[in-house]
């Protein structure tokens, strides 16, 4: 143990939380020393892979345990509020991935039919949702811990730097546009509301809305000394794998959505009349895209998360590279490739890490905080609304 680092928990052992093994590892100032999961097999496995000297028999033994500092949440949404109020009962930091809750039946009696969640009224919905935010930023305030919102896009290079050419030129930013879009989850998890709280405007769409909240808190701060925030939305989603002649066998796409969205396109208009339009979609063939674009008063920035192109590779069948890792959710090594060099880093989720690191270290809250958060809930669930009503949703930007 390196005197005066961070000591991380994590909770969960699946994709997410390998990526922040492999990121814990390549910042100083911070160790992984524990790991649960409620598929103990897995903790064991993940410890082994990643060194990982600590290994629980559940999530409450992790957080009990004296030698850890901050849990790292990589769970389903459905437990990030209790975990997150039981961490911030025993003195821990939390660092909850995205999105920070989610609707997904937790008001409903125990018995009910997992229809009826998805099914439920969208305003009730945000309300439910909204509150259970509220409650872990409540809970880690009381406790005097940070709480730390895992949007990693905020901290990818590419946002980084074009937040700080707008702080340049000055001005106001006018109009942003972004998406995450690839070719969808084959997880049965992900294709109900039950289990995710909404679709692909939800699990992908949450990136670009928290970087546009951010850029326009940022901007707010520096002209007028508050956030600029979101006053009203309009949305639309769909399952486009509805769409007449489309046949799942003949296409590589995930399909079998059963109650959420696998397009969602939601409208921001920010309180000083600034627009932000923002997408995710599980319909894009051909690897990971992740985009945003700026446009303000006195510039303009485009930032290509993923793919870009500091590596192309040409095979010429899949032989050749066979089961090589390129980009996530290409489904091919044959032709021309983007051939990502380090996706930890350009996605942001390594300089994430570093900055929550940082934040734990020194008790100030990072800019992907619990408050932004909060803000993603809730511009996204008035969208499922806006989605569902056929209507443009207020929100009080006060």
């Amino acid at each position: 143990m390196t005197p005066g680092s961070v000591r991380i928990g994590v909770i969960g052992a699946g994709f997410l939380a390998e990526t922040r093994a492999r990121c814990w590892r390549e910042v100083a100032g911070a160790e992984l020393v524990a790991v649960a999961s409620a598929t103990p097999a897995r903790a064991h496995a993940f410890a082994k892979r990643f060194g990982v000297p600590s290994v629980h028999e559940d999530a409450a033994a992790l957080i009990a345990s004296p030698d850890v500092d901050a849990v790292d949440l990589c769970v389903p949404n459905a437990v990030h509020r209790p975990l997150t109020e039981a961490a911030a009962a025993a003195g821990k930091h939390v660092i909850c991935t995205k999105p920070l809750t989610a609707y997904v039946g937790q008001d409903l009696s125990p018995g009910a039919d997992a229809t009826e969640v998805g099914a439920r009224d969208r305003g009730e919905m945000a309300r439910v949702a909204e509150a259970d935010g509220q409650a872990m930023l409540d809970a880690t305030e009381r406790a005097g811990v940070l709480l730390c919102y895992g949007e990693n896009w905020l901290y990818a290079p590419a946002v980084a730097r074009a937040e700080a050419l707008l702080a340049k030129a000055g001005g106001p930013l006018l109009e942003m546009r972004g998406w995450e879009a690839h070719s969808g989850s084959h997880s049965p998890y992900a294709k109900a509301w039950q289990h995710t709280g909404g679709g692909a405007l939800l699990r992908l769409g949450s990136h670009p809305v928290g970087a546009m909240l951010h850029l326009k808190r940022v901007e707010g701060e520096r002209r007028l000394g508050r956030p600029l925030r979101v006053a009203e939305v309009s949305a639309e989603v769909a399952d486009l794998t509805r769409t007449e002649g489309f046949v799942a066998d003949a296409s590589a796409l995930a399909s079998g959505w059963q109650d959420v969205e696998n397009w969602g396109c939601v409208v921001l208009r920010f309180e000083d009349g600034s627009r932000g339009v923002a997408h995710g979609s599980d319909n894009q063939l051909g690897g990971m895209q992740s985009r945003l674009e700026l446009n303000a008063a006195r510039c303009r920035v485009e930032c290509n998360l993923s793919p870009n192109d500091q590596l192309r590779s040409y095979a010429a069948d899949p032989d050749v590279l066979g089961d090589a890792y390129l980009i996530e959710k290409q489904s091919t090594t044959a032709g021309w490739s983007p051939a990502m060099v380090d996706e930890d880093w350009s996605s942001g989720q390594l300089g994430m890490c570093k900055a929550f690191a940082e934040a734990l270290r020194t008790g100030v809250a990072p800019a992907a905080d619990g408050w932004l958060g909060l803000e993603v809930v809730r511009v996204l669930y008035a969208a499922y609304r806006s989605a569902a009503e056929g209507r443009r949703i207020s929100l009080d930007p006060a």
